[in-house]
């Protein structure tokens, strides 16, 4: 997630400081991705280093407030009609876990997945619930903008219990495959047998 770009975005709309960025932000995704207001600021900084944002004075009550520049508009604009790489996957977590489980000696990897598969559930079913519960106002660009960011964790975790299904698959096809294969000494031992006879 690009909170540089999404800030820049946010200040599209007109100047603001710190914490109202950071409330818009949350706003407007639904409050999927909470953001550190420290984190914000510091991205603010890098912002005006980078000469992308400038300060807009201050407000009543003292806090900086921060307008988008040229070359900041410039970059929102590139951001939303550049398509996001998938060249380089993030890392993954679970990948990663499950890689390494079935790498390590005395790692239940069933259960594993088993409870991976059941906290995913519970998400979905949280997901799905929260759909329910609030129904969306197309006409609001904001209910959209939440309703789109429910819909990407909704299929995001429908997808993750699909690829749980095809590793447990696959990993009992493998111990299957194992239980059927012969090992190499008694390959060895019958091959030895055959060729004396």
């Amino acid at each position: 997630m690009s909170v540089r770009q999404a800030l820049l975005a946010l200040l599209e709309q007109g100047p603001m400081y710190g914490y109202q960025l950071r409330s818009e932000f949350e706003r407007r995704t639904g409050s999927t991705w909470p953001l550190n207001v420290g984190q914000v600021y510091t991205t603010l900084t890098r912002l005006e280093r980078d000469g992308l944002v400038a300060e807009d004075g201050a407000d009543g009550e003292g806090h900086v407030i921060y307008r988008v520049t040229d070359a900041g508009r410039d970059e929102v604009a590139t951001w939303f009609t550049t398509p996001v790489e998938r060249t380089q996957p993030p890392r993954d977590e679970l990948a990663i876990k499950l890689a390494l489980a079935v790498t390590v000696p005395g790692v239940d990897v069933g259960g594993v997945i088993q409870q991976q598969r059941s906290a995913t559930m519970s998400a979905l079913q949280d997901y799905t619930r929260l759909k329910r519960a609030r129904p969306t106002d197309l006409a609001d660009p904001a209910d959209m903008a939440w309703s789109l960011v429910l819909d990407s964790l909704v299929f995001a975790a429908e997808a993750e219990v699909r690829w749980l299904d095809h590793c447990e698959a696959r990993l009992r096809r493998a111990q299957l495959e194992r239980a059927d294969a012969p090992t190499a000494s008694t390959t060895a031992t019958t091959g030895a047998k055959e060729a004396t006879r």
